[in-house]
């Protein structure tokens, strides 16, 4: 049973919930003509949720770098590892 949304705070919050979910969406995959409609016309009235999808795009363009990553990996230098060997060892008692 769908809940009737009676008080305007009701009714904005349930498009801010939908709006940020479009937003969300549109960075991933391409929204469908309707959706685009709901988005554009509530941004055009919600300054937050504007302001929540230049957040949210920058966010994501960050993530992206970060997880694509440098493309030369980290290597450990010869003496760190060597270091590490003897600790190793020297702690497990090994030879």
């Amino acid at each position: 049973m769908k809940k009737i949304l009676k008080t305007d705070e009701e009714r904005i919050a349930y498009n801010c919930r939908k709006a940020t979910l479009l937003i969300e969406k549109k960075q991933d995959i391409e929204l469908t003509a309707r959706e685009k409609m709901e988005l554009t016309l509530h941004l055009a009235g919600c300054y937050i949720c504007r302001v929540y999808e230049e957040q949210s795009v920058l966010i994501n363009s960050m993530m992206r770098k970060i997880f694509k990553g440098p493309k030369d990996p980290l290597k450990l230098d010869d003496e760190f590892k060597e270091q590490l060997k003897k600790k190793i060892k020297d702690k497990t008692g090994t030879n």
